[in-house]
């Protein structure tokens, strides 16, 4: 027997239900075990000696990009859309900038250091940090080539017939700056591999909150306009109240 909510969602026993979420675990666990395939090939791919010396601005001066691993091994860098002039950072890049600070002391305890990476200059990405209450590390790209070279900035010179190289790809892409997640190891002699980098629908895997979302009976509900629903975390209606402000 069974009846239907006012949503028109189905409401069974609880044998009936019980049943039901054995057959969804036996998908999980087969997804669980897909995924930890795909996350050794990714270990086992070749990596990518950097050449360029990229020099960034950071609130300790300029820093090249062996200088920020922050006495680690791994660094996993976030490809922040803040291009120069912005009044504020891309507000998805800020869902996901959102939880860094909170896992970077369990990262830093797995050889893995955090660091945000924009275009703007320096001055206008500390602007914005101190209004999101951030702590991560983030540098400035915007005297070198580190964002075009790695396909998260783009001139009107790399647009062919209106598209753009981006998530290893030419395809229509209308903003100067897109998000991504790249990755780098430095060796005991200082060299720079990138080992992996990811764009589009993979940056997610930065966004926690996504996969609690995804257990709820709504879910993302984003079928009609995407991550529209987002805001800065200060610009939502009831923000007054939240992350620890007034």
């Amino acid at each position: 027997m069974s009846t239907t909510t006012p949503t028109s969602h189905p409401v069974v026993t609880r044998d009936r239900w019980l049943a039901q979420r054995k057959a969804l675990l036996a998908q999980e666990k087969a997804l669980t075990r897909q995924h930890d395939l795909v996350a050794s090939e990714r270990r086992a791919l070749p990596w990518v000696k950097l050449e360029q010396d990229y020099v960034f601005d950071t609130p300790q001066g300029p820093r090249r990009l062996g200088e920020l691993f922050q006495g680690k091994r791994q660094l996993l860098v976030q490809h922040f859309m803040l291009g120069p002039g912005w009044a504020q950072g891309c507000k998805s890049c800020s869902f996901m900038a959102d939880h860094l600070d909170g896992i970077a002391v369990h990262l830093a305890h797995r050889d893995i250091a955090l660091l945000a990476v924009s275009r703007a200059p320096l001055a206008e990405i500390e602007a914005f940090r101190a209004r999101m209450g951030w702590r991560f590390a983030w540098a400035s790209s915007h005297g070198n080539d580190f964002n075009r070279d790695f396909h998260v900035s783009f001139t009107d010179a790399d647009r062919l017939d209106g598209e753009v190289y981006y998530n290893f790809h030419m395809t229509p892409f209308p903003q100067q700056e897109a998000p991504g997640i790249s990755v780098f190891w430095r060796d005991d002699a200082g060299q720079v591999f990138h080992t992996y980098s990811t764009f589009g629908r993979g940056v997610e895997v930065m966004m926690g909150a996504y996969r609690l979302i995804d257990l709820t009976p709504k879910g993302r509900d984003e079928q009609a306009q995407g991550m529209a629903w987002v805001r800065h975390h200060d610009r939502y209606e009831d923000a007054a109240g939240c992350c620890g402000k007034p």
